[in-house]
């Protein structure tokens, strides 16, 4: 059998060259790469897609090791962002991969969405405010998004679709952030990928004084395994057909 030195060739294959270059010029940024994002940042850069942009404050924390890509004990209390970035240029050195270690505030968000031309901006955010701005910032600059509306709680993968946000239920997250986006007069108008399977498991919920600061969440859900994994599938599925017009 011939050597074949293109690494892409399975993915060449099946969508053809032109796609494959289309993908090659693409930018696309994910912005939450914990359980989520950063499956997405790697299912992108195998795919072939030529500039990832990652936005992330955090650093890895043992209740990752679970779930998240980057979380292993030789890692913990390493920036995440880093980790990622490092992995998606060990798979593809061609890759513009800039890291951004950096917490998404309504501030700050305008400054890097503009960084770069963005063809698409992948939403891995957990937390309701920051989500919310990103979400707005992108309709504003008319940038494709495609919304994560988070696995904790979910144990059936089977349940994970994407569509319209307007068309999204039994999902607590989805429709908190449509409740916000309403105070904005938005009611449609991008992807989100949501599972309405009931949550499961115990939920633990803060109040006042205990509420974390810094990541803004009022409440905690278990997590297992795959389903972040699973979810970040059809992210970025919805992603690729995006940026190919499939």
């Amino acid at each position: 059998m011939t050597k074949n030195n293109n690494w892409n060739i399975r993915t060449e294959l099946l969508l053809g060259k032109e796609k494959i270059k289309k993908l090659k010029r693409s930018s696309v940024l994910i912005a939450g790469i914990g359980g989520v994002g950063a499956f997405v940042a790697e299912y992108l850069c195998r795919a072939g897609v030529g500039r990832i942009t990652l936005v992330d404050s955090d650093t890895v924390d043992i209740t990752n090791l679970n779930r998240q890509l980057p979380a292993l004990h030789s890692t913990l209390g390493k920036v995440k962002v880093d980790l990622v970035a490092k992995r998606l240029r060990d798979i593809n050195p061609e890759a513009n991969i800039k890291a951004i270690q950096a917490y998404l505030k309504d501030e700050n968000i305008p400054q890097i969405l503009g960084s770069d031309h963005l063809d698409c901006v992948v939403d891995a955010i957990d937390t309701l405010s920051p989500k919310v701005h990103l979400i707005l910032n992108c309709l504003n600059l008319k940038i494709k998004v495609v919304s994560s509306m988070g696995s904790g709680g979910k144990l059936d993968p089977s349940h994970v679709r994407v569509t319209d946000i307007s068309k999204t239920f039994n999902c607590g997250l989805a429709r908190a952030v449509r409740k916000r986006l309403k105070k904005h007069k938005i009611y449609k108008g991008f992807k989100a990928v949501f599972s309405p399977e009931n949550t499961k498991g115990e939920v633990i919920t803060f109040d006042g004084d205990d509420e974390d600061s810094i990541t803004n969440k009022k409440s905690l859900v278990g997590t297992i395994s795959y389903m972040p994994s699973v979810v970040a599938c059809h992210c970025a599925a919805e992603v690729i057909k995006i940026l190919t017009n499939l």
